[in-house]
């Protein structure tokens, strides 16, 4: 691909911005409760504008577990968005999280479908030392990728990556996946059920730009290409065990805990026991780890995630003008029709 080369890519006319997709993580709650506030101001701003404004759908994904601050109330609502899980059978006892998904699905999307919003941002907080991270499906979405350059330019203080989830073999699973387009913005270190300013702060200024990011681009603003490290995601590693109760035996090693994205070398300490032995990592190759000691993926099996990191070349992007619509538009009925 020339570097020179502009894609040009359809107009984000309606963005989506949810928070409490898990109820206890409570930035991304506070802050979409903060933005329906301030939605009002918003939109008469953007009605004295010359150019259309962009439709912003603030969401509180999950009210009964924020009410009860806990990151769900009967299952994991960020992994009830596959196809199946969307259309298969619903009985009455089916777990709120399954429900809500389904009413999510019909505000949203339908996932995979030409209705679905143009763009999801759904904001969650982790307790790992991670900074802020955009983690999404592709590696090759264009418009998350230069969201994700923007936010390096503007946010210089602030530790920014970009995760790949590769589902190459498997179907997406969490809410972000319904847009058209779509990414989770993790921000931590936060604790579970406990709101802190500077994570807040960080949280709000990562979605303005990215709203910012949007208007500008829907304006014309053309964006040059360039390069992006990306994490790509190869492996989760569970904490020892003990084999009969199944009860782990081991923590992080302190050498290790609070250096997410730090490369892990083969032989470095991994664990610690609890009688005070160190495990060493075991793999052949050296990784990036990170959602290092996450709180919520203990029930998971999951002690920290590792990474492999590669230069993405991301090309320069522009909206589409309204007669190159037309003429996608006209294609894509000719292909229907034959």
């Amino acid at each position: 691909m020339e570097v020179d080369e502009v894609v040009c890519l359809p107009r984000l006319s309606r963005v989506a911005v949810c928070g409490g997709t898990h109820g206890n993580e409570l930035s991304g709650v506070y802050l979409v409760r903060e933005l329906l506030k301030e939605k009002k101001v918003t939109e008469k701003k953007e009605e004295d504008e010359e150019e259309k404004p962009v439709s912003v759908l603030m969401v509180l994904a999950n009210p009964w577990a924020m009410q009860q601050c806990r990151r769900y109330v009967n299952t994991d609502l960020n992994r009830c968005f596959t196809h199946a899980a969307l259309s298969g059978p619903l009985s009455d006892m089916a777990p709120y999280e399954m429900v809500r998904s389904r009413e999510l699905n019909a505000m949203l999307g339908p996932k995979g479908s030409p209705e679905a919003v143009d763009l999801v941002c759904d904001l969650h907080n982790t307790t790992a030392n991670m900074g802020l991270c955009l983690i999404a499906y592709s590696d090759c979405d264009w418009i998350c990728l230069h969201i994700f350059r923007h936010l390096q330019r503007t946010m210089p203080d602030i530790p920014l990556r970009y995760i790949h989830f590769d589902v190459s073999k498997k179907e997406s699973y969490s809410l972000d996946s319904v847009g058209k387009h779509g990414f989770a913005m993790e921000i931590g270190p936060q604790p579970h059920g406990v709101v802190r300013s500077n994570i807040y702060t960080a949280m709000k200024s990562g979605v303005q730009h990215m709203l910012d990011w949007v208007r500008f681009f829907n304006s014309g603003t053309i964006f040059e290409g360039g390069f992006v490290d990306v994490f790509t995601m190869v492996k989760h590693i569970d904490y020892p065990r003990d084999s009969e109760t199944h009860n782990i035996m081991a923590a992080i090693h302190p050498q290790l805990q609070d250096r997410d994205f730090c490369l892990l070398q083969p032989g470095d300490p991994l664990f610690q026991t609890f009688s005070g032995e160190t495990l060493r990592y075991k793999g052949k190759e050296p990784l990036y780890p990170f959602f290092i000691n996450e709180c919520a993926y203990y029930e998971k099996g999951i002690a920290i995630s590792l990474a492999r990191k590669r230069r993405v070349m991301i090309p320069a992007v522009r909206v589409q003008t309204e007669q190159e619509q037309q003429a996608d538009q006209q294609g894509f009925a000719s292909e229907e029709e034959e």
